[in-house]
């Protein structure tokens, strides 16, 4: 009996079978934090951001003006998915120490506040434009870096209102390290009171000089109004 030829049957027969899909691209982080030293007051935000490897890709920080700590933690927000959208990140999980902002993003809390609905909707349009948003809260300690960028731009913004840039300050501070120490005397061994200038600006009073006093010191304010020099 003569042999048969193969047939081409069952040749094909994954030929048609769709590709395995692509793993989705890993989400990058987003630690967000804002602060308010007033409340209302001098605010600003941080943010550090990580890929899909946990590696840190952008630092965000930036004073905002006078405002308050949730204002500011949304100011954060919005910046973090400001960043992610121009880069291209197609997935994100924002990570925050403010519980009112997780829940509200997540419609667990109403937005009651006038001044942070604008901001809410905001975000909110945004985060849509993702293919993957999460937000999740996190404990204080879990978000040190990005309350530290939060403390620095407030920092930063404090000097240049002092009329102390920072170069000086640490030139200062390089001369005092390597001059003789001397023995300071506490200030409540120091004679009768003492006369020191201070700025007022953005609600709160700034010292334009270093004074070393023991936590929990009450002291006494005079105000003495000064007109404004001529420019």
């Amino acid at each position: 009996m003569p042999r048969r030829q193969p047939t081409s049957r069952g040749k094909n027969l994954f030929g048609d079978a769709p590709a395995e899909p692509k793993p989705a691209a890993a989400a990058y982080r987003a630690n967000i934090d804002g602060g308010s030293r007033g409340n209302p007051g001098p605010a600003a935000y941080g943010v550090i951001i990580r890929d899909g490897r946990g590696e840190v890709v952008a630092k965000l920080k930036k004073y905002i003006g006078r405002s308050t700590n949730n204002v500011a933690e949304y100011y954060g927000l919005i910046a973090a998915l400001d960043y992610a959208e121009s880069h291209g990140v197609r997935a994100i999980r924002i990570e925050s120490d403010s519980e009112l902002l997780v829940k509200q993003m997540r419609g667990q809390y109403k937005v009651k506040s006038e001044d942070l609905r604008p901001l809410f909707e905001r975000a909110q349009k945004m985060s849509k434009a993702f293919d993957s948003f999460r937000i999740e809260h996190v404990y204080r300690e879990q978000n040190r870096e990005a309350d530290a960028l939060a403390n620095q731009a407030l920092d930063e913004t404090e000097e240049k209102a002092s009329g102390a840039p920072s170069a000086k300050k640490a030139e200062a501070a390089i001369a005092k390290s390597t001059a003789p120490a001397a023995k300071a005397e506490p200030a409540s061994a120091q004679p009768g009171p003492r006369k020191i200038q201070a700025r007022f600006r953005g609600g709160v009073l700034y010292l334009l000089e270093d004074v070393e006093l023991p936590d929990g010191m009450v002291v006494d304010v005079s105000i003495h109004l000064r007109p404004k020099p001529p420019a």
